[in-house]
């Protein structure tokens, strides 16, 4: 019967195109940030994903930052997507004219993925401004980790955050949350956690269901780049794994160059006291992994500052004759080059949070190792099938990601047919995504 009615919504959406009616259009605000390929891949994510599910639709992007290479990346992979600027300012109204016509003219405002809904009283003025409905395509929202009132900055595993999300009063959601959340015409949370918080807080959205991370449904490649890439650092395609460093913190204090404020001083403590832990693990995964079958290594980046990080954490301090089976990628990248590569890889092992759902879109197997201060959103790697590939950075030695590592190593088919299945699962809830905006669009 699912099946069907989404036969039926695409048709019908088509037929009426064909009768000459206004196609439904929508107003993506995403684009959160340029200094991490999994925000700047959020977007290219969400337009493929509305593209190929609600094809239909006349998409504008409402981007909050966007570099000439990301912007440039976008409008090559997205011809037909119209691009608008500006911000909201204080009375609650769009600080340029192309934005003011952009909300005049929408059917329906969409956020994309992020961390903590981003830009939520935007998403509000826009609803108080033009009663049109707002809808949200896989946020996180984790009530427990980070800094302020009530919240741990050391943060947790995911089942000590479940455990402590659950027992919060209902009435600990804020009030300017609440009003955008209730309100949303639907609201897709990127990991179950989120989920669970919202309806113990009785959000009263009428469609409050788990949602995949945009960056899953980016298409977008750039294999002239990549292959290049590979070919000129003698990386064999389906023979290298890559592996991305994180800190528990991003210093965004140096990325911006702002001045350091007093929490500043708390997450340098966090990550001096457990950044070469954590990455000690993955050396010793990295060793055992090119002993074991004298292939290479790529040490890469998801956001700026991990550059110089993957070579101090884990390229420096390896053995000589390790070291020189690592490849170390001095540059940063876009999301289409880095899918490119990816695609090549045997396995992608990443401490950031992206980087293996780029490699799952791309048929690649991947580990997410995930640190107890990235927030709920690591959940969603239980959510859509990939709990054998999910690792507690706190829980996890070297030799457990060796061993699971040696048996994609043996059996590199078996491991890309589960990425498949993996994607396959994603796909099911896009289409279910794009079904909840086609149903927003009252045209």
């Amino acid at each position: 019967m699912k099946s069907t009615r989404r036969n039926f919504l695409t048709t019908t959406g088509s037929a009426a195109i064909l009768r000459g009616a206004r196609a439904p259009r929508v107003l993506l605000h995403s684009s959160w940030q340029t200094v991490n390929i999994g925000d700047i891949g959020h977007t290219p994510g969400a337009l493929s994903v509305l593209e190929r599910f609600f094809p239909e639709a006349e998409i504008t992007l409402w981007p909050r930052a966007t570099s000439p290479a990301s912007r440039a990346m976008l409008t090559k992979g997205y011809p037909k997507v119209k691009i608008v600027e500006g911000l909201v300012d204080r009375r609650g109204k769009p600080t340029t004219p192309e934005l003011e016509k952009a909300w005049a003219e929408t059917d329906l405002y969409i956020s994309g993925s992020g961390s903590g809904f981003p830009d939520s009283a935007f998403a509000a003025a826009f609803h108080k401004a033009t009663g049109k409905p707002t809808g949200v395509f896989g946020v996180s929202t984790d009530p427990i980790s980070g800094f302020g009132e009530g919240r741990e900055p050391e943060g947790g595993t995911l089942k000590e955050l479940r455990a402590k999300v659950v027992k919060l009063p209902p009435t600990h959601l804020p009030e300017d949350l609440r009003y955008i959340m209730d309100g949303a015409a639907f609201f897709f949370c990127r990991d179950t956690i989120s989920v669970e918080y919202m309806k113990a807080q009785k959000v009263k959205t009428p469609i409050l269901e788990f949602g995949p991370d945009a960056q899953l449904g980016m298409h977008l490649r750039d294999d002239a780049k990549g292959f290049a890439y590979l070919e000129q650092h003698g990386l064999e395609p389906g023979k290298f794994i890559a592996v991305i460093p994180r800190l528990r913190y991003t210093p965004y204090y140096r990325i911006r160059n702002i001045k350091r404020v007093a929490s500043d001083d708390v997450k340098d403590a966090i990550n001096n006291r457990t950044t070469e832990a954590d990455h000690a693990k993955l050396r010793e995964m990295i060793i055992a992994y090119v002993k074991a079958t004298g292939h290479k290594v790529m040490a890469c980046a998801e956001m700026t500052y991990q550059v110089e990080l993957a070579k101090e954490v884990l390229v420096d301090p390896l053995p000589a004759d390790v070291k020189k089976n690592v490849v170390w990628r001095d540059t940063f990248w876009l999301p289409d080059e880095a899918a490119s590569i990816y695609s090549k890889a045997l396995t992608v092992v990443s401490v950031e949070c992206h980087s293996p759902l780029i490699s799952y879109r791309s048929g690649t197997p991947a580990f997410y190792v995930r640190q107890p201060t990235d927030t709920c959103k690591g959940q969603m790697y239980r959510d859509i099938g990939a709990s054998e590939w999910f690792f507690e950075v706190g829980e996890t030695s070297g030799a457990q990601l060796w061993r699971r590592l040696e048996v994609i190593v043996k059996d590199p088919a078996k491991a890309r047919a589960k990425a498949k299945s993996i994607m396959s699962y994603v796909e099911g809830r896009q289409k279910r995504m794009a079904e909840a905006a086609r149903a927003a669009c009252k045209v």
